[in-house]
């Protein structure tokens, strides 16, 4: 068996519109909206470098330029908050500041689809497998969803998507995976279904937005034809991908928030501003009392 190449490298979608929060995203992009006092990207990137992740490839759009200038040095910032002995914010910036030469960006020039823009990262990741995290969904967890499937990835050297249990007839509204053999902390997958019809669903076991995959994708997305909603799936090119090369699904137990959704955003506010000591004491009894408000 040849040696299994370490995931270096990381691809994160952004060049979505973020419609469903207009008119904020207007002048936002929904990457950079924030969850108590942080932009949703930086707890997907955190997430990535928790779990190894050395380089950090971006797909943009037009708009999206101040997520490249988030991830680069504001020195006129650091200027006046070194004037004004600032040490605890400038620690701050430093710890989120990436290595130099550790980011990278591209854009994705036309709306078409998941499939498209990770098809856009192709010369960015180059013959080695790569993550993909969507931007959208940060986790919060014992222990990082993307270094949970890194480790199941370093066993089995499979193409890795993570998952989690919906109720069964919620199915319809997700991408579906078939159960196979237990390995490590997941699973073999037997199939892959994108939003199956009611009661046709192979599992409840739906894909959360983490992927490890191989470089093998991106010469079948180079000419995978239009899917649901017209747009280039990367659920239809892992099915034709995994006709030749194994998939296995992580199980991660933890919570996931959909950011870009209204009701999944305001949800990660509460339960990260709940998990901070700091906030928690100022903000728990009030959110109560709002609770037991409703009628």
């Amino acid at each position: 068996m040849s040696q299994i190449r370490k995931v270096r490298k990381a691809v994160f979608p952004v060049a979505g519109l973020g419609t469903r929060f207009l008119p904020a995203t207007k002048a936002v992009p929904k990457e950079m909206l924030t969850v108590v006092d942080k932009p949703v990207i930086q707890y997907v990137v955190d997430e990535a470098l928790e779990a190894g992740i050395e380089h950090l490839i971006f797909v943009t759009g037009r708009s999206k330029a101040v997520i490249e200038d988030y991830f680069d040095i504001q020195v006129e910032l650091e200027q006046t908050l070194r004037a004004r002995n600032k040490t605890a914010e400038l620690t701050l910036l430093e710890s989120i500041l990436p290595l130099a030469g550790s980011t990278s960006f591209t854009r994705q020039q036309e709306p078409l689809g998941l499939g498209h823009a990770v098809w856009c990262a192709r010369e960015l990741v180059g013959n080695e497998p790569f993550a993909l995290l969507l931007p959208d969904m940060i986790m919060k967890g014992e222990k990082g969803c993307l270094k949970g499937m890194v480790e199941l990835f370093e066993h089995s050297g499979a193409n890795v998507i993570a998952v989690e249990e919906c109720a069964p007839d919620q199915a319809h509204k997700y991408g579906i995976v078939g159960v196979g053999e237990k390995i490590g902390e997941g699973f073999a997958i037997t199939k892959m279904v994108e939003k199956p019809a009611p009661g046709t669903a192979p599992s409840n076991f739906f894909i959360n937005g983490r992927y490890i995959l191989q470089p093998e994708i991106f010469p079948i997305l180079a000419t995978q034809e239009r899917g649901a909603g017209n747009e280039i799936q990367l659920t239809d090119a892992m099915v034709k991908l995994s006709a030749s090369q194994t998939f296995a699904a992580y199980h991660f137990r933890g919570e996931t928030y959909d950011c870009g959704a209204k009701d999944g955003f305001i949800l990660a506010n509460i339960a990260f501003a709940l998990a901070r000591e700091d906030i928690r004491p100022s903000v728990e009894g009030p959110l109560k009392t709002l609770v037991s408000g409703l009628k």
